[in-house]
Protein backbone atom coordinates (compact mmCIF):
# COMPACT_ATOMS: atom_id res chain seq x y z
CA UNK A 1 0.00 0.00 0.00
CA UNK A 2 1.07 3.43 -0.55
CA UNK A 3 2.22 5.89 1.82
CA UNK A 4 -0.81 8.55 2.66
CA UNK A 5 0.06 11.77 1.13
CA UNK A 6 1.95 14.48 2.61
CA UNK A 7 1.12 17.06 -0.21
CA UNK A 8 -1.90 17.61 -2.93
CA UNK A 9 -1.18 19.01 -5.93
CA UNK A 10 -4.25 20.97 -6.93
CA UNK A 11 -4.54 21.40 -10.88
CA UNK A 12 -7.20 23.54 -11.90
CA UNK A 13 -7.70 23.58 -15.43
CA UNK A 14 -9.72 24.39 -18.43
CA UNK A 15 -9.57 23.17 -21.85
CA UNK A 16 -5.89 22.49 -21.42
CA UNK A 17 -6.24 18.83 -23.03
CA UNK A 18 -3.13 19.73 -25.17
CA UNK A 19 -1.07 20.33 -21.77
CA UNK A 20 -2.53 18.15 -19.23
CA UNK A 21 -0.60 15.19 -19.94
CA UNK A 22 2.92 16.97 -20.01
CA UNK A 23 2.43 18.96 -16.97
CA UNK A 24 1.44 15.75 -14.45
CA UNK A 25 4.45 14.22 -16.23
CA UNK A 26 6.69 17.34 -15.47
CA UNK A 27 5.45 17.26 -12.32
CA UNK A 28 6.25 13.00 -11.59
CA UNK A 29 9.91 14.17 -12.53
CA UNK A 30 10.08 16.77 -10.26
CA UNK A 31 12.01 17.21 -6.96
CA UNK A 32 9.15 16.23 -4.60
CA UNK A 33 10.19 13.95 -2.46
CA UNK A 34 7.00 13.51 0.03
CA UNK A 35 4.32 11.70 -0.60
CA UNK A 36 2.04 13.29 -2.56
CA UNK A 37 -1.19 12.74 -4.60
CA UNK A 38 -2.31 15.23 -8.36
CA UNK A 39 -6.16 16.24 -8.35
CA UNK A 40 -7.03 17.74 -11.58
CA UNK A 41 -10.26 19.58 -11.43
CA UNK A 42 -11.46 19.93 -14.79
CA UNK A 43 -13.12 23.38 -14.59
CA UNK A 44 -16.09 22.75 -16.96
CA UNK A 45 -13.51 21.86 -20.58
CA UNK A 46 -15.02 21.07 -23.50
CA UNK A 47 -11.74 19.57 -25.13
CA UNK A 48 -11.16 16.62 -22.97
CA UNK A 49 -8.80 17.23 -20.40
CA UNK A 50 -10.45 15.18 -17.98
CA UNK A 51 -9.90 11.89 -20.57
CA UNK A 52 -6.42 13.41 -21.39
CA UNK A 53 -5.18 13.65 -17.68
CA UNK A 54 -6.73 9.70 -16.87
CA UNK A 55 -5.42 8.57 -20.16
CA UNK A 56 -1.61 9.24 -18.21
CA UNK A 57 -2.60 6.33 -16.17
CA UNK A 58 -0.57 7.61 -12.90
CA UNK A 59 -1.38 5.87 -10.09
CA UNK A 60 -1.57 8.77 -7.83
CA UNK A 61 -3.64 10.83 -9.82
CA UNK A 62 -7.24 11.53 -9.12
CA UNK A 63 -9.65 13.33 -11.77
CA UNK A 64 -12.99 15.77 -10.82
CA UNK A 65 -14.73 17.25 -13.12
CA UNK A 66 -17.54 20.03 -13.13
CA UNK A 67 -19.98 19.92 -15.57
CA UNK A 68 -20.07 23.48 -16.01
CA UNK A 69 -17.18 26.12 -15.42
CA UNK A 70 -17.18 27.52 -12.02
CA UNK A 71 -13.80 29.36 -12.01
CA UNK A 72 -10.55 28.91 -10.69
CA UNK A 73 -11.61 29.54 -6.99
CA UNK A 74 -14.18 26.72 -7.09
CA UNK A 75 -11.80 24.54 -8.64
CA UNK A 76 -9.49 25.09 -6.33
CA UNK A 77 -11.68 24.39 -3.32
CA UNK A 78 -13.16 21.60 -4.86
CA UNK A 79 -9.91 20.12 -4.80
CA UNK A 80 -8.84 21.15 -1.08
CA UNK A 81 -11.87 19.59 -0.18
CA UNK A 82 -11.26 16.28 -2.08
CA UNK A 83 -7.80 16.08 -0.94
CA UNK A 84 -5.94 13.74 1.50
CA UNK A 85 -2.79 15.79 1.75
CA UNK A 86 -2.09 18.28 4.91
CA UNK A 87 -0.43 20.37 2.18
CA UNK A 88 -1.76 21.72 -0.22
CA UNK A 89 0.02 22.94 -3.83
CA UNK A 90 -1.67 24.71 -6.54
CA UNK A 91 -0.61 24.67 -10.07
CA UNK A 92 -2.57 25.91 -13.15
CA UNK A 93 -3.06 23.25 -15.79
CA UNK A 94 -1.93 25.28 -18.43
CA UNK A 95 2.08 24.45 -18.52
CA UNK A 96 2.95 28.05 -17.58
CA UNK A 97 4.03 27.35 -13.87
CA UNK A 98 6.78 25.03 -14.13
CA UNK A 99 6.88 22.05 -11.94
CA UNK A 100 10.78 22.10 -10.59
CA UNK A 101 9.76 24.53 -8.10
CA UNK A 102 7.31 22.50 -5.73
CA UNK A 103 9.88 20.97 -3.49
CA UNK A 104 11.01 24.66 -2.58
CA UNK A 105 6.90 26.02 -2.28
CA UNK A 106 6.48 23.27 0.28
CA UNK A 107 10.11 23.42 2.23
CA UNK A 108 8.84 26.37 4.30
CA UNK A 109 5.36 24.59 5.60
CA UNK A 110 7.40 21.95 6.75
CA UNK A 111 9.98 23.75 8.65
CA UNK A 112 7.84 26.14 10.22
CA UNK A 113 5.29 25.67 11.53
CA UNK A 114 4.24 29.65 11.98
CA UNK A 115 4.08 29.77 8.00
CA UNK A 116 0.40 29.29 6.61
CA UNK A 117 1.14 29.75 3.13
CA UNK A 118 4.12 30.05 0.30
CA UNK A 119 3.13 32.42 -2.53
CA UNK A 120 4.96 31.67 -5.54
CA UNK A 121 6.41 35.29 -7.21
CA UNK A 122 7.33 35.32 -10.79
CA UNK A 123 10.23 36.82 -11.63
CA UNK A 124 9.32 37.12 -15.34
CA UNK A 125 6.56 37.20 -17.14
CA UNK A 126 5.25 35.96 -20.75
CA UNK A 127 2.07 38.10 -21.22
CA UNK A 128 1.79 41.02 -23.61
CA UNK A 129 2.68 44.79 -22.19
CA UNK A 130 -1.03 45.46 -21.78
CA UNK A 131 -1.72 42.66 -19.51
CA UNK A 132 1.80 42.67 -17.39
CA UNK A 133 0.71 46.87 -17.43
CA UNK A 134 -2.50 45.83 -15.58
CA UNK A 135 -1.10 43.60 -13.45
CA UNK A 136 1.01 46.10 -12.27
CA UNK A 137 -1.14 48.71 -11.58
CA UNK A 138 -3.59 45.61 -9.88
CA UNK A 139 -0.57 44.70 -7.73
CA UNK A 140 0.25 48.08 -6.56
CA UNK A 141 -2.92 48.63 -5.68
CA UNK A 142 -3.71 45.50 -3.77
CA UNK A 143 -0.45 45.99 -1.79
CA UNK A 144 -1.71 49.53 -0.34
CA UNK A 145 -5.07 48.44 0.30
CA UNK A 146 -4.21 45.17 2.08
CA UNK A 147 -0.30 45.44 3.11
CA UNK A 148 0.12 41.50 1.93
CA UNK A 149 3.52 42.51 1.23
CA UNK A 150 3.17 40.08 -1.43
CA UNK A 151 4.27 41.30 -4.82
CA UNK A 152 2.49 38.93 -7.37
CA UNK A 153 -0.87 37.13 -5.97
CA UNK A 154 -1.97 36.16 -9.42
CA UNK A 155 1.47 32.75 -9.47
CA UNK A 156 -0.64 30.27 -9.90
CA UNK A 157 2.64 27.95 -7.70
CA UNK A 158 1.09 28.20 -4.29
CA UNK A 159 1.30 25.89 -0.97
CA UNK A 160 -0.67 25.91 1.93
CA UNK A 161 -2.00 24.17 5.09
CA UNK A 162 -5.29 22.72 4.06
CA UNK A 163 -6.52 22.61 7.41
CA UNK A 164 -6.57 26.96 7.68
CA UNK A 165 -7.07 27.45 3.68
CA UNK A 166 -11.05 25.32 4.67
CA UNK A 167 -11.73 27.83 7.10
CA UNK A 168 -10.98 31.02 5.05
CA UNK A 169 -13.90 33.18 3.51
CA UNK A 170 -14.75 31.74 0.56
CA UNK A 171 -15.88 33.47 -2.29
CA UNK A 172 -15.41 33.85 -6.44
CA UNK A 173 -12.01 34.84 -7.31
CA UNK A 174 -10.39 34.30 -3.66
CA UNK A 175 -7.42 32.85 -5.28
CA UNK A 176 -6.50 36.59 -5.64
CA UNK A 177 -6.35 37.19 -1.74
CA UNK A 178 -4.70 33.99 -0.46
CA UNK A 179 -1.76 35.92 1.58
CA UNK A 180 -4.24 38.55 3.09
CA UNK A 181 -6.55 35.69 4.17
CA UNK A 182 -3.66 33.95 5.98
CA UNK A 183 -2.00 36.78 7.04
CA UNK A 184 -5.88 37.92 8.65
CA UNK A 185 -5.72 34.59 10.03
CA UNK A 186 -2.69 35.49 12.15
CA UNK A 187 -0.16 33.19 10.03
CA UNK A 188 2.95 34.18 8.28
CA UNK A 189 3.53 34.12 4.64
CA UNK A 190 7.18 33.37 2.92
CA UNK A 191 7.63 33.56 -0.75
CA UNK A 192 9.79 31.59 -3.48
CA UNK A 193 11.01 33.42 -6.47
CA UNK A 194 9.64 31.30 -9.67
CA UNK A 195 10.06 31.19 -13.41
CA UNK A 196 7.48 31.53 -15.67
CA UNK A 197 6.79 30.50 -19.15
CA UNK A 198 4.93 30.65 -22.29
CA UNK A 199 2.22 28.60 -23.04
CA UNK A 200 2.76 25.64 -25.62
CA UNK A 201 -1.45 25.24 -26.25
CA UNK A 202 -4.71 26.29 -25.53
CA UNK A 203 -5.31 30.31 -24.71
CA UNK A 204 -5.52 32.16 -21.82
CA UNK A 205 -9.02 32.14 -20.34
CA UNK A 206 -8.77 35.81 -18.96
CA UNK A 207 -8.68 38.72 -20.97
CA UNK A 208 -6.78 42.09 -20.20
CA UNK A 209 -9.46 44.13 -18.79
CA UNK A 210 -11.81 42.17 -17.40
CA UNK A 211 -9.83 40.87 -14.60
CA UNK A 212 -9.31 44.28 -13.60
CA UNK A 213 -13.21 45.44 -13.75
CA UNK A 214 -13.83 42.17 -11.69
CA UNK A 215 -11.05 42.54 -9.13
CA UNK A 216 -11.71 45.74 -8.00
CA UNK A 217 -15.17 44.97 -6.44
CA UNK A 218 -13.28 41.81 -4.68
CA UNK A 219 -10.61 44.12 -3.46
CA UNK A 220 -12.80 46.36 -1.93
CA UNK A 221 -14.52 43.27 -0.20
CA UNK A 222 -11.15 41.67 1.09
CA UNK A 223 -10.22 45.52 2.39
CA UNK A 224 -14.01 45.34 4.45
CA UNK A 225 -13.05 41.82 5.67
CA UNK A 226 -8.98 42.65 6.57
CA UNK A 227 -10.91 45.44 8.71
CA UNK A 228 -12.84 43.26 10.06
CA UNK A 229 -11.09 40.44 10.97
CA UNK A 230 -11.66 39.59 15.04
CA UNK A 231 -8.98 39.40 18.18
CA UNK A 232 -7.92 35.86 18.15
CA UNK A 233 -8.00 34.50 21.68
CA UNK A 234 -6.91 30.95 22.31
CA UNK A 235 -9.30 28.78 23.97
CA UNK A 236 -7.93 26.64 26.49
CA UNK A 237 -10.06 24.13 27.92
CA UNK A 238 -10.93 24.20 31.15
CA UNK A 239 -11.17 21.08 33.66
CA UNK A 240 -12.60 20.58 37.08
CA UNK A 241 -10.41 20.15 39.77
CA UNK A 242 -10.03 16.71 41.00
CA UNK A 243 -11.40 16.23 44.55
CA UNK A 244 -9.15 13.25 45.47
CA UNK A 245 -6.42 13.96 48.64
Amino acid sequence: MSAAPVVSVLIPAKDEAGAIADLLAEITASSLAVPYELIVVDDGSTDGTAAAALATGLANLRVLRHEASGGKSRAIRAGAQAARGDILVTVDGDGQNDPQFLAALVAPLLADPAVGIVAGQRTRRHDGWRKKLVSKIANRTRRAFLADNTRDTACGLKAMRREVYLTLPFFDNNHRFYPALFMREGWRVAHVDVADRARTSGTSKYGVWDRALVGLPDLLGMWWLRRRAASRPTAVEVRRESSDG
